[in-house]
């Protein structure tokens, strides 16, 4: 117990939620932690920022605050959660936000289920200390077929691209891309690949921000 706070359950799955995830705003916490309002679900938020279990940084303009863990938060829930900050890279947090909102799609409009979806942090750590290979931002099983989700909001370069489509094509039942609009760059240069690579399937940003 802390400056009169006692972590109750909901607080632990909070700071868990917090670690596996890049980004995460007032907004993400109130569907994942399951908080009936955005108010109640800030209030306690509030209580752990001034027990000093998490913290809210403004980084970008224009984008509500990020939480992040302690070092005290991490040494309460259990070992082998991130101790160290993590680095929020600027021109990434449009990007990690939307993975966020995608995860949150698939729980709710999709039926998967919270614990069966693996951010690409876990699987990083998955993998272990200095291996480095590309990770998919989401992966989950559904109808017993593994299945990985890129979130694409930039066009990466075209070998980098072909890659990282071949190696979902080996490894997954389905690849699934949320792109910025059916008539970008993007979603084009995926529908041309559907020949090489029948896996690939395409979701609009907008459909999967209908959920936020």
């Amino acid at each position: 117990m802390v400056k009169g706070i006692r972590l109750v359950e909901r607080d632990k799955k909070i700071i868990r939620e917090i670690d596996r995830w890049r980004v995460v705003q007032g907004r993400h916490i109130k569907e994942l932690a399951g908080f009936s309002g955005q108010r109640a679900c800030d209030r306690r938020l509030r209580k752990l920022i001034d027990a000093g279990y998490i913290r809210r940084e403004k980084i970008l303009y224009g984008v509500a605050g990020i939480y992040q863990n302690t070092v005290r938060a991490i040494k309460v829930i259990e070992k082998g959660l991130n101790v160290k900050n993590r680095a929020i890279r600027q021109e990434q947090i449009v990007h990690d936000i939307a993975v966020l909102d995608t995860a949150i799609f698939f729980w709710k409009a999709q039926g998967v289920e919270l614990d069966n979806i693996k951010s690409e942090l876990e699987l990083h750590r998955m993998d272990g200390f200095g291996v480095r290979r590309h990770r998919p931002d989401l992966v989950f099983t559904k109808d017993n077929k593994k299945v990985c989700v890129e979130v694409e909001l930039a066009l990466k370069s075209k070998h980098r691209f072909e890659n990282i489509m071949r190696t979902n094509f080996k490894d997954y039942d389905r690849q699934i891309w949320i792109v910025p609009s059916m008539d970008s760059k993007i979603a084009k240069s995926l529908i041309s690949k559907r020949k090489v690579y029948s896996n690939i399937e395409l979701i609009e940003l907008s459909e999967v921000q209908k959920y936020e």
